[in-house]
């Protein structure tokens, strides 16, 4: 965690870690499906069902010919907007 929310508001800690998981969800969802994990597998699926539900708004945002790049591309877009999102609204919590 970054050192800036360890002595911040509690809520802003709370927010960061939260924002956190959701971006390891979706990037631990870009890895199984880069890395070809088995989908009958019951956490593969669990995992890919969160990372679905995670990135509604933009898994399928961008076209590109490969499905790799997709994958990347939409479900990468979601994690890098609640990583910097979320941890804006931590750093503003902790603030006040």
């Amino acid at each position: 965690m970054s050192p800036r929310y360890r002595n911040g508001n509690q809520a802003g800690r709370v927010i960061a870690v939260v924002a956190d998981i959701m971006a390891l969800i979706i990037g631990l969802w870009i890895l199984m499906y880069l890395l070809d994990a088995n989908r009958a597998n019951d956490f593969v699926q669990f995992i890919h069902d969160s990372a679905r539900w995670l990135a509604g708004w933009s898994y399928d945002l961008f076209t590109f010919d490969e499905a790799w790049a997709r994958v990347v591309a939409g479900y990468g877009l979601a994690a890098v907007v609640y990583l910097f999102v979320g941890h804006a609204i931590a750093g503003r919590v902790s603030r006040h």
